[in-house]
């Protein structure tokens, strides 16, 4: 198995923390997003991903090797193929909450604040630095917002219950960036104790951006 991804990178974040949590193994290749106008747009990369975008993971079955995009794609793909410490509910409606919870992030929050987003709104609409961690912050704010509300309803010691979902691989890869962006958190009490519980365990803290070879 082949994970291309970026150490900064909160979608291949995610899926880092998967692959430790399920005890398997990959070979990590650094696409870098920034260096040389952004690796992911090379020819080479573009045909494996049409999409420019990490993560991508490369698996083998009996046809061959193929390669899977999107990391919400990637992670259920991955706890289907290894049900060993399966990051979602058996309950039909729990299920279904924890994709709710983990999309609220993946799909409300993190896309308009990924890199693309933040360099066209420098390089293409002209805002400074201000008015883009103004923009930055908004949307970590909302988002966060109706986690920690979510979070009253369903958390145990983590987002959903007393297991490790789909929803905490999608929450603390953003509650790191809030953090690199300074954004307040001190509103968000139950979500900050769910990060801090997952930072406890080996699979988060090696998955982190630092720890990753290509960090720099």
């Amino acid at each position: 198995m082949k994970l291309f991804g970026y150490w900064r990178s909160s979608a291949a974040y995610r899926v880092r923390i998967a692959l430790n949590l399920k005890g398997l193994s990959a070979e990590h290749i650094s696409v870098h997003l920034v260096k040389n106008g952004g690796e992911q747009h090379s020819p080479e990369y573009a045909e494996l991903n049409p999409q420019h975008l990490v993560p991508t993971l490369v698996d083998s079955n009996e046809m061959g090797e193929f390669s899977l995009s999107q990391s919400m794609a990637i992670m259920e793909y991955l706890d289907e193929k290894h049900p060993q410490a399966p990051l979602l509910p058996t309950n039909l409606e729990d299920k279904a909450i924890v994709r709710a919870m983990a999309q609220s992030i993946a799909c409300e929050v993190h896309p308009l604040n990924n890199l693309r987003v933040l360099q066209y709104l420098v390089d293409e609409m002209g805002l400074d630095e201000a008015a883009k961690l103004k923009w930055y912050h908004h949307w970590i704010i909302q988002g966060f917002a109706a986690y920690e509300l979510l979070l009253t309803r369903y958390s145990g010691r983590y987002s959903f219950g007393d297991s490790v979902t789909i929803a905490d691989l999608c929450l603390v890869p953003q509650v790191y960036n809030a953090k690199r962006f300074n954004v307040p958190l001190e509103a968000y009490p139950e979500l900050m104790r769910v990060f801090d519980e997952c930072q406890q365990l080996d699979a988060f803290k090696q998955a982190a951006p630092e720890a990753q070879s290509d960090a720099s």
